[in-house]
């Protein structure tokens, strides 16, 4: 039911800023991988780097939407799945090294592999796979994504959707990705997904 994902609004509308950023970064992205098809090492079926635990709102609602639009026994094994995930330290949604909701992946797993371009206590550094661009001594700005303003955009997305479906707030910054199935009801609340 999309209306329990944006109960005070318009789902479509409320998702086209991030749809929008999601459509930017994937150019973004293909851009890179085409410029540097033999420094990607990355391929269906490598999870290496999927440890997210957690998601913006906006990014639960898409990953929400997506596991109600899986057929029935898909989405009820998800379901099952992410009520009882194996392991802490891998992505929730990981199911034989392989994401079921790969098609809605939040803004960071479409990055995955990719020079990003982080701050952190040590300052400005770019980060990447380690099995990604081994063979290069530099990389051009070109193929840098600048995780800082990619952040900025998605924090801006998140916020339309929040004033759009939930104005009153109730929403807790970051989503568990084990609780997509029950999103936006905590498990507290009974609900049983779907």
């Amino acid at each position: 039911m999309t209306d329990r994902l944006c109960p005070a609004g318009a789902l479509d509308a409320a998702l086209a800023p991030y749809r929008a950023l999601l459509g930017q970064v994937d150019a973004l992205c293909a851009r890179i991988a085409a410029a540097y098809p033999d420094q990607i090492a990355c391929r269906a079926g490598c999870a290496a780097c999927c440890t997210l635990q957690g998601v913006l709102p906006v990014e639960a609602a898409v990953l929400a939407l997506a596991l109600q639009q899986l057929p029935a026994a898909e989405a009820e094994a998800l379901r099952t799945w992410l009520h009882n995930p194996p392991g802490e330290e891998r992505c929730p949604l990981l199911t034989d090294e392989h994401c079921p909701l790969y098609a809605a992946r939040p803004v960071i797993c479409r990055t995955h592999g990719l020079p990003l371009l982080v701050e952190d206590a040590h300052g400005r550094r770019v980060d990447r796979c380690p099995l990604n661009f081994t063979g290069l001594d530099t990389l051009p700005g070109s193929a840098i994504i600048d995780l800082g303003r990619l952040n900025q955009g998605l924090v801006v997305a998140n916020r339309h959707f929040l004033a759009s479906c939930f104005p009153e707030g109730g929403l807790p910054e970051r989503i568990p990705l084990r609780e997509i199935a029950d999103f936006p009801l905590p498990k507290e609340a009974g609900h049983a997904g779907g």
